[in-house]
């Protein structure tokens, strides 16, 4: 019976594992090797990282980690998971161990999912990303495309402006109202309602876009609107609640207040598992510390 157990060994786990550690708290981080960052070339916007390689980052965080006894390493991916009837978990890996702890913080992060469009999968995290802030100064004053709809379209496509003068907003298919079109014209953004057919350019890298009408848009950048969903039911078996009331970020969130508690009582969430903001490096290794020192401080008020 450890004091924690950190489900999942991104940013946000890390970082929750390396305060549990720091408190002096008995801990096993379980990483199932997935961080939702791991085809990005680089980090951006985290202070002190600021692009530095996703891999480099991560080896030197474990490093970090493996300084403190008191927490443990174990590859794997947790299946399942309940709270026992004395208040604390017990958790199954694929392989078939079970662990156990008294306090539990789930930190998976997310699957992003994108539209269908082929070519757009060999480029995510390149040329192809979800976050300006993250990604947005790489590709300055490149020729970018949005793809996305609707008022989250034109939204993303304005805020590029502060990257490149060179915007168009792709619907794939979708309409635009004659408002969205009023609000595109006058800031200076271009629009193609045409559905894609593909995207095209030379290994990871983007060159084109590629209609189903034949027509072709030539793009060195996009933004894609992406929807994070729950990698499993894990915290819907623990009885903590989803949501999936934040429309215009689409994310199938796990609900926390604002120390990251589920309102389950011992369990905790962090990182872009539990994210009500636009997801970020910088905001999961503050989610992981607050939802770490939260569990800590439950753990020093229990016998």
């Amino acid at each position: 019976m450890r004091d924690c157990i950190v489900i999942g060994a991104g940013a946000a786990g890390l970082s929750a594992g390396l305060t549990l550690g720091r408190a002096r708290r008995t801990t096993l981080v379980v990483d199932a090797g997935r961080p939702s960052n791991r085809t990005a070339a680089t980090i951006g916007g985290l202070l002190g990282h600021d692009g530095r390689a996703p891999a480099e980052y991560y080896a030197a965080a474990r490093a970090e980690l493996g300084a403190y006894p008191s927490i443990e390493w174990s590859g794997g991916e947790v299946t399942t998971g309940e709270r026992l009837e004395d208040g604390t978990f017990a958790v199954g890996l694929a392989d078939g161990r079970r662990e156990f702890a008294r306090t539990l913080v789930l930190a998976p992060g997310m699957d992003y999912r994108y539209p269908p469009v082929p070519g757009l999968a060999e480029r995510w995290g390149g040329d192809v990303f979800h976050c300006p802030f993250c990604h947005g100064w790489e590709m300055r004053d490149r020729p970018m495309a949005v793809l996305a709809e609707g008022d989250v379209g034109v939204h993303g496509a304005l805020n590029l402006r502060a990257y490149t003068s060179d915007i168009t907003l792709l619907t794939n298919g979708t309409g635009l109202s004659g408002e969205q079109r009023d609000q595109l014209s006058a800031g200076g953004v271009k629009w193609d309602e045409r559905s894609l057919a593909a995207l095209d350019g030379e290994g990871s890298g983007l060159s084109a876009v590629h209609f189903t009408d034949g027509g072709e848009l030539g793009v060195s950048a996009m933004l894609v609107k992406a929807f994070l969903h729950q990698r499993s039911n894990l915290a819907r078996d623990l009885g903590a609640t989803v949501t999936t009331s934040n429309e215009h970020l689409g994310v199938e969130a796990v609900v926390v207040d604002q120390m990251y508690r589920t309102g389950v009582p011992g369990l905790y969430a962090a990182g872009d598992a539990a994210t009500s903001v636009p997801p970020s490096m910088a905001a999961a290794v503050a989610s992981g510390y607050l939802a770490g020192a939260s569990a800590a401080v439950q753990l020093a008020a229990s016998r």
